[in-house]
């Protein structure tokens, strides 16, 4: 299932998150820091997205109180969410 979610606090406008099932298969950023923006994909694919949650939830950036790894982790919530309904 693909998704498409507005963040809300971070340089990266627009995250694609596909799942298949609980799991993450494909995740690209719209905006935002291009090396970082390239690195999270990588590190999160084949993930579940309660670990997405675990390792990069909560995470802040520069001050603020979200960062782009926190706006992937509520990304693949809200995805897994619609998923279900």
């Amino acid at each position: 299932m693909s998704y498409v979610y507005k963040t809300r606090g971070t340089c990266s406008t627009l995250i694609e998150v596909e799942l298949e099932g609980n799991v993450v298969k494909y995740v690209k950023f719209t905006g935002g820091c291009n090396g970082n923006l390239k690195a999270i994909p990588k590190l999160v694919e084949g993930l579940t997205v309660e670990q997405v949650e675990e390792k990069i939830g909560g995470i802040s950036c520069n001050g603020r109180p979200t960062s782009c790894g926190d706006q992937l982790a509520k990304a693949c919530r809200a995805a897994l969410e619609a998923s279900q309904s």
